[in-house]
């Protein structure tokens, strides 16, 4: 202790001092205790002063905005001068410059305050402004790493878009810059891992580990919990399986596999095995290969019926057929919305697309019939080579032996595809509610249960327990739109419990019908 010419006892910074304000400091560079506010907020008190952090743009990085001149902060800023000490207007002002990586413009950290700066307040800003700049330096790293994870992500979506489209020329040409070989296959198998909101984000990082980056993993941008997978490698199936294994409500649903050029209908099978995954002890499900009513129909008659009810397309560009076959395709499959999520354009991009299928072929999504046998064409056609679909567009009006090719009803008319229906549909009869009648009801009439109900003389959710009760009787999803509720509707039309759909000729008109909207 020494005494000042006033009298007043004056106290100089012992070493314990300085250990005590270093160690505080050296706290800021904890991993939890990062931030630069802080660290600006934490120097203020030290030294009792006012700290403002400004960039050489002006921008203020941390604390508060104090007058400084700006000639000075300009030199400083630009490296003529490295820091500045001065008194201005009654304050002590003390100016270090703080570099900040390339190319972020170098910032000041300026220290103003009413008392001259002693030794320990000067070694206390020097020190601050060397952590102010490491943290800076950490900051832009982090941010750096994160638009790179980013724009790695935004890339394997636009893969998965070109590979549901059938762009996959496209699609290999931009993986092949950051995954060579990953697309060099014919084959893939789609998984869906479904996991909460919350936990996507790690799941999707453990997704990547497992597969080792051997697979085209992807945040779906249509359900929040879901991540897609699709990998050409038989074992990164039972890596996945592993995987689910580990999480609590976490599930995994696979597809069978598919061409490239399938990757939606890879997709839509994974989903539906997803429905089963849910209610399985091991978490995950396989999509079932189960007796599908197209492979009950005569192969080249099938053909030939495909190329003739898609021929309106025929005269369109290549590119804008197989966008307008891919959107629509999932689009029976899916809402609107999550069909424009999944392709990464606009619902009404979707809508608009569907709207000219539509007009093309002169019918009416809104009739679950024709939404069924429509997709039972695009389905037949998604099956066939580009040299099967040249041969079959020869013979589309001369099929099955017959002037004219074959017609749906020729093709539902089989005997195999008959007893297929007659003993799905059969499934229905021993429960006393009357299941199938309502289920016939509510397809007839587009899916709409308050329609059902006024035909049936029913309340609207006596109809919607009696389609949910049917769910589980038939294996198959009915209340939302796909391939599942579409195979029953053909059931339906191939029992002959149904009119046959109108494919040429006027528009029934069902506003209300949910399917359709």
């Amino acid at each position: 202790m020494a005494g000042r010419d006033d009298g007043t006892p004056r106290r100089e910074a012992g070493a314990g001092e300085q250990t005590g304000w270093a160690e505080e400091l050296l706290d800021h560079l904890r991993p939890t205790a990062r931030d630069v506010r802080g660290v600006v907020a934490w120097l203020a008190g030290a030294v009792q002063a006012a700290v403002s952090l400004p960039d050489g743009a002006g921008r203020l990085l941390a604390g508060t905005r104090t007058p400084l001149d700006e000639d000075l902060v300009a030199d400083i800023t630009a490296g003529r001068i490295a820091s500045a000490a001065l008194e201005d207007r009654g304050r002590h002002l003390r100016l270090v410059r703080v570099e900040r990586p390339h190319p972020a413009p170098a910032a000041v950290l300026a220290v103003a305050r009413a008392e001259p700066f002693d030794r320990r307040a000067f070694d206390i800003v020097t020190r601050t402004a060397q952590v102010v700049e490491l943290l800076l330096a950490d900051q832009e790293s982090t941010a750096a790493g994160l638009r790179l994870r980013r724009a790695t992500s935004d890339l394997r979506l636009a893969i998965l878009q070109l590979l549901m489209v059938e762009d996959t020329v496209s699609a290999r040409r931009v993986a092949a810059g950051l995954w060579p070989g990953l697309l060099d296959t014919d084959t893939a198998c789609v998984y869906v891992v479904e996991s909460s909101p919350e936990e996507r984000d790690r799941l999707a990082e453990e997704c990547l580990s497992v597969t080792g980056e051997r697979a085209l993993v992807v945040r779906c941008p249509a359900m929040d919990g879901h991540v897609i997978v699709l990998t050409p490698r038989e074992a990164a199936g039972q890596e996945l399986r592993a995987l689910v294994g580990r999480f609590p409500g976490v599930f995994l649903g696979g597809s069978a596999r598919q061409s490239l050029a399938r990757t939606a209908t890879a997709y839509g099978q994974a989903v539906s095995a997803l429905a089963v995954a849910r209610f399985r002890p091991q978490q995950a499900a396989v999509y079932a290969e189960r007796t599908h009513p197209e492979r009950l129909m005569d192969p080249a008659a099938l053909r030939g019926w495909t190329a003739r009810v898609l021929r309106p397309l025929d005269a369109l560009p290549h590119h804008t057929r197989a966008e307008l076959l891919a959107t629509t395709r999932l689009g029976l499959e899916f809402t609107a919305v999550n069909t424009a999520k999944v392709l990464g354009v606009s619902r009404n991009t979707v809508r608009a697309r569907m709207d000219r299928v539509e007009g093309l072929l002169r019918t009416d999504f809104a009739d679950l019939t024709v939404r069924a046998t429509v997709h039972l064409a695009l389905n037949a056609q998604a099956g066939l080579g580009p040299d099967q679909q040249g041969l079959d567009q020869d013979v589309a009006g001369g099929g099955a032996g017959r002037p004219g090719g074959a017609r749906l009803t020729d093709l539902l008319a089989g005997p195999a595809l008959r007893a297929w229906a007659d003993d799905l549909l059969g499934r229905l009869e021993p429960d006393a509610r009357n299941l199938r009648r309502t289920l016939r009801t509510w397809i007839a009439v587009g899916g709409n249960a308050e329609r059902a109900a006024q035909s049936l003389g029913v309340h609207a959710q006596t109809v919607r327990e009696h389609v949910r009760s049917a769910e589980p009787v038939l294996e198959r999803q009915l209340l939302a739109a796909g391939s599942d509720l579409y195979e029953v509707v053909l059931a339906h039309l191939a029992a002959g419990d149904l009119d046959q759909p109108l494919l040429h000729g006027t528009k029934p008109d069902h506003p209300d019908s949910p399917v359709h909207r």
